[in-house]
């Protein structure tokens, strides 16, 4: 196992502290854009900001569940806005250093580490970057095992508490700290609004977690199985072997269709990405036709209008030739796509948690068939 130079065959959780360098990053992105189910910002522009520490010689260093003390505080961290703006509106590089300062002046604390909120794409590494100019680690953890567009979709929260406040601060360092505001639903309509004002985007620091708590609620290791699952593409693509294949294999997922896009429906609406993808069958898929609603992430896909997959299980779509993620602010007409249903970590299929993420938290009045692993 060589995890410095990025190639490694391990169970996830094994191999950490572990410092990143530019291969690893490159894994990273590619499955959490995978995992990330279309959403969490885009994975190519964090890998650059990410790459960018790196050639300023510093470290992006994540370490496991046990490597601190039960008391440790970690700030849970992450970008806010549509992802269509993300994308377009250029930021400084430092606004998640800038909010974690701000949390420990809040506090009169020191933060020992960061952790992602979500493992989605630019997301992921959010905290790596700010924790690398702090001189801090990452945590290999993060609260949704994917990426969700709403602020109480993280699994910290599902037991009904909210974070004490929140830090926002914006590519103009203009600060925004909200605090007292519960529940969780309530608080993501007030700094989503907040981040609508702010320009579309924003990068938000929750109130810290002690680690004992973060290892009661987190989902573990997804930066490590973010790593796996872009290894295992990189890997396929450089031995000819089938990348989407390769794909399934780490995740336990599953082809869902083949088609070619045929259209896409996307707006910017409170601060949100919302629209609906069509599709048409090609390979054994030819004839049928397939449609997707999307709000920041990939919610539901049907065939021929009967639903095969539902969130919280997770729904992305791939390059057809090279098996690399396909998100939702680029995704266009004529694109060649594949796409895979992956089962939802088991913490997000639970019935508290299915009122945060499960279809009717995004207004759909179906139930949520699981679906099997491949």
């Amino acid at each position: 196992m060589n995890w410095a130079n990025g190639t490694h065959d391990t169970e996830e959780g094994d191999g950490v502290p572990w410092d990143l360098n530019v291969d690893d990053v490159e894994r990273v992105a590619i499955g959490a854009g995978i995992l990330g189910t279309g959403g969490g910002g885009n994975p190519r522009q964090g890998a650059l900001r990410a790459k960018m520490q790196l050639a300023e010689g510093l470290r992006l260093r994540v370490i496991g569940l046990d490597e601190l003390p039960d008391d440790a505080l970690v700030v849970p961290m992450g970008g806010m806005g549509a992802p269509t703006v993300g994308i377009e509106k250029m930021s400084r590089g430092d606004e998640g250093k800038l909010a974690v300062r701000a949390v420990e002046n809040y506090l009169g604390q020191p933060v020992l580490a960061t952790v992602p909120v979500e493992i989605g794409g630019g997301n992921s590494f959010a905290p790596m970057i700010a924790a690398a100019q702090l001189g801090l680690p990452t945590v290999d953890a993060d609260g949704m095992g994917r990426a969700f567009p709403e602020s109480q979709m993280v699994s910290y929260y599902f037991d009904g508490s909210s974070p004490e406040f929140v830090v926002m601060i914006d590519a103009l360092h203009r600060k925004v700290i909200i605090e007292n505001v519960r529940p969780t639903k309530t608080l993501e309509v007030i700094s989503r609004a907040m981040c609508v004002q702010m320009g579309g985007t924003a990068m938000v620091a929750d109130a810290p977690l002690t680690l004992k708590r973060l290892r009661e609620t987190c989902i573990p290791n997804t930066i490590t199985h973010a790593h796996r699952v872009g290894d295992a593409v990189m890997t396929a693509q450089h031995t000819g072997e089938d990348p989407i294949a390769a794909v399934c294999n780490v995740t336990s997922g599953r082809v869902l269709y083949k088609g070619k896009i045929s259209d896409v429906h996307r707006r910017v609406e409170r601060g949100y990405n919302f629209g609906h993808l069509d599709l048409i069958g090609l390979d054994e898929w030819q004839g049928s036709h397939a449609d997707i609603d999307l709000q920041n992430e990939y919610l539901i896909c049907r065939v021929d209008g009967v639903p095969i997959a539902i969130v919280p299980d997770l729904i992305t779509l791939v390059d057809s030739e090279r098996g690399t993620p396909i998100t939702t602010e680029v995704v266009r007409y004529g694109l060649r796509v594949t796409i895979l249903g992956i089962p939802a970590p088991e913490q997000l299929k639970t019935e508290q948690a299915l009122q945060y993420v499960g279809p009717a938290a995004f207004g759909y009045d179906l139930p949520f068939t699981p679906l099997p692993p491949s």
